[in-house]
C-alpha cells in the first residue's frame, strides 16, 4: 500500500517484512519528523523522505521486535532510536538505540504506555494532538483496509488465555484513562474515526474474533 496521509500530519504505509513476509504498517509524525516501526516505502523509497519540509529526526519502536529497516534508514539519516528499556535485550549487535522506560515522553509528543501481557516491552504510543494510539503487536487487523480487531495467533503466545486476559485489561485501562478516536496498530491497517468505539466492543466481547493471522 502506497503512503497517505490518514490523518493531518500522519503518513501510514505498509510494506513486505523480510522475515516474516506479511505485510506489515508504519507511520511518519511529519510535523515532527519521528518514524514508528519503519520499513522503507517500497514505492517512494527513502529518498521521500529527505524531500519533506521536515526530515527525520527521531526513530520510535512500539517494541522491541520492530527495528526493521531502521538500520537502512540511519545509513542515511543519524537520528536518535527509542526502545523501552524491557525490550533492549534484543540489541546485541551495537544497534544504536538509546532506552526509555514507559511513562517516558518522547520526541514528536508522544507518551509511552505499558501494556505487556504478551511480553514484557509491549506498549503503546499515545499521540494525543492527533487522538490516535498506536498498539504494538497485542491487537491486530487481518486487512490493511477494513475488517475486525483480534489478537495474534495463540501459537505466539505462552499461555494464549493468561496473555489474553492480560491484554484485554490493558485495553480496558486505555480507554478508561485516555481520550482517542483512532487506532494505529504495526499489523493492520489504522482504523480512522471509529477506533475507540471498535477498541471498546474488542474488549466487552471478551476479544472474540473470526481471524486468526
Amino acid at each position: 500500500m502506497p503512503m497517505r496521509e490518514i490523518l493531518p500530519g500522519v503518513f501510514h504505509w505498509t510494506a513486505t517484512h523480510p522475515k516474516i513476509h506479511f505485510e506489515v504498517s508504519s507511520y511518519w509524525l511529519e510535523d515532527a519528523g519521528v518514524l514508528i516501526d519503519p520499513l522503507i516505502p517500497p514505492d517512494e523509497g527513502i529518498e521521500w523522505f529527505a524531500g519533506r519540509g521536515c526530515a527525520p529526526a527521531a526513530i520510535v519502536l512500539s517494541n522491541r521486535h520492530h527495528y526493521r529497516e531502521t538500520a537502512e534508514l540511519l545509513e542515511r539519516f543519524e537520528v536518535p532510536v527509542y526502545c523501552v528499556r524491557q525490550g533492549m535485550h534484543e540489541f546485541t549487535d551495537g544497534e544504536p538505540v538509546t532506552a526509555f522506560e514507559f511513562g517516558d515522553a518522547l520526541p514528536g509528543g508522544i507518551a509511552t504506555l505499558e501494556i505487556g501481557g504478551l511480553c514484557p516491552d509491549e506498549g503503546a504510543l499515545y499521540l494525543e494532538g492527533r487522538r490516535a494510539i498506536v498498539f504494538a503487536d497485542g491487537v491486530v487487523r487481518a486487512s490493511q483496509s477494513d475488517g475486525p480487531l483480534g489478537f495474534v495467533p495463540d501459537s505466539l503466545m505462552d499461555n494464549p488465555s493468561e496473555t489474553k486476559r492480560a491484554l484485554l485489561e490493558a485495553y480496558g485501562r486505555v480507554l478508561d484513562e485516555l481520550d482517542f478516536d483512532h487506532v494505529l496498530m504495526a499489523h493492520g491497517g489504522p482504523v480512522v474515526g471509529d477506533g475507540r468505539v471498535q477498541l471498546r466492543a474488542f474488549v466487552e466481547s471478551g476479544g472474540r474474533t473470526a481471524f486468526e493471522l
